[in-house]
């Protein structure tokens, strides 16, 4: 049975990158960054991108004032089109960052999270399983709010709900 963090390394590589200011990236250990993180929010953007780049200092600045706090990471897949404009991006980034040459791991994990446009921000738990794909609104509309649950239908309903059938009964 593949453990938590093996699944993260499968998903992320051996190694992501943290960036300084500078553009000096830090090589860092998936399974030591990731380790005992109640979520990973996967963050896919562009530096290229208009609403990406209106969105990135929303994110970092939930990122510095709660993720932390709640135990949680972020991780960034690039959909820049080459690696000095990744190098800039990211050095905008208080988080990690997969590397920008693990092109084949942002491709998996594009249609893995049937990613369709950026930005966007996947949560997923622990396990690695999908909290929602909607993170961006959450961080935008509820960003205390974490987990950030899509309400089943079960949840919703209350001991005093009615059904009524196709038939009208």
């Amino acid at each position: 049975m593949t453990s938590v963090n093996e699944k993260f390394t499968e998903f992320f590589g051996a190694n992501l990158i943290r960036c300084d200011a500078d553009k000096k990236f830090e090589k860092v250990p998936t399974l030591d960054a990731l380790k005992d993180k109640k979520g990973v929010l996967v963050y896919f953007s562009a530096h290229w991108c208009p609403p990406c780049r209106g969105f990135t200092p929303k994110l970092a600045e939930w990122y510095k004032n709660t993720a932390q706090k709640q135990g949680l990471e972020v991780v960034f897949f690039s959909s820049d089109r080459d690696q000095a404009a990744f190098d800039e991006y990211c050095a905008e980034m208080p988080w990690l960052a997969v590397p920008y040459d693990e092109r084949e791991l942002k491709t998996k994990a594009s249609s893995r999270l049937e990613v369709q446009g950026i930005p966007m921000l996947v949560v997923l738990d622990s396990q690695g399983n999908i909290v929602t794909k909607e993170g961006r609104k959450f961080i935008t509309t509820e960003p205390e709010g974490f987990p950030w649950k899509t309400p089943k239908l079960t949840d919703m309903l209350t001991p005093d709900t009615e059904f009524v059938s196709n038939d009208g009964s």
